[in-house]
């Protein structure tokens, strides 16, 4: 798609309704794979690496989220589905919503997990620093897969992602949502906090779950409880 090359991953023990993984900034579809693993029992899942990160073609810009948006829209096309659950986790969950407002009839279902950017730390200062103290309450065994990923993305990249990510207002797509979306989140999780994601949750007629004893990266450390929640939700909505 616009001579990008997109990687990614299938998962698929059962049929139904499809659903894509969208992951965060600095990492790519490696995080996600036990996530994926699991949700997989229930529908089939697709895991790609946004343009940029992971295996998929690496643009000489960092995409923006309406770019990334974009992009995921036209990975789908190509794909030939046109209705899918999504579910976007921390800056995917950007992207996520994005997608929904733009095409909403190719979303079936949303779930934003993370999701950034918490307007109470909306500047790079700021995700670095719950970003820091995220560090603290991750599983340790996280940091070899970050530190491939970021290898792979390169650092200009990360950092020139985090900028869009600050310059983004993701209550502007929430307000505009065509369905009301689960917000899920760890109860440890600093970057993208309780009282954060119960607003957006406010803000998009959405609502908020939170898994006890996960952090930011809740997909990956609590694959089974982040999997059961979001089987629920595609039942509920689909």
């Amino acid at each position: 798609m616009g001579g990008v090359r997109t990687h990614d991953r299938h998962a698929c023990r059962a049929g139904g309704l499809p659903v894509v993984l969208l992951h965060g900034l600095a990492v790519s579809h490696r995080y996600l794979m036990p996530m994926a693993r699991v949700l997989a029992a229930h529908h089939p899942v697709l895991v790609p690496d946004l343009p940029g990160f992971g295996k998929s073609g690496k643009p000489r810009h960092a995409y923006d989220v309406r770019e990334h948006a974009g992009h995921v829209a036209a990975w789908l096309d190509l794909l030939g589905l046109s209705r899918v659950g999504v579910v976007g986790h921390s800056f995917g969950a950007e992207v996520a919503a994005r997608l929904a407002v733009t095409r909403p009839g190719l979303v079936a279902a949303l779930v934003l997990a993370s999701p950034t950017t918490d307007p109470a730390a909306r500047s790079r200062r700021g995700l670095a620093g719950r970003w820091s103290l995220d560090l603290f309450v991750e599983a340790p065994w996280q940091a070899a897969v970050l530190a491939r990923d970021v290898a792979d993305a390169k650092p200009w990249r990360v950092l020139a992602t985090v900028g869009h990510s600050v310059r983004n207002t993701i209550e502007d797509d929430l307000r505009r949502l065509p369905l009301a979306p689960l917000i899920l989140g760890g109860s440890l999780d600093p970057v993208a906090p309780l009282r954060w994601r119960s607003r957006a949750a406010a803000i998009s007629a959405g609502v908020s779950v939170t898994v006890p004893a996960a952090a930011h990266n809740v997909l990956t450390t609590s694959p089974r409880r982040s999997a059961a929640v979001i089987a629920a939700h595609l039942r509920a909505v689909v």
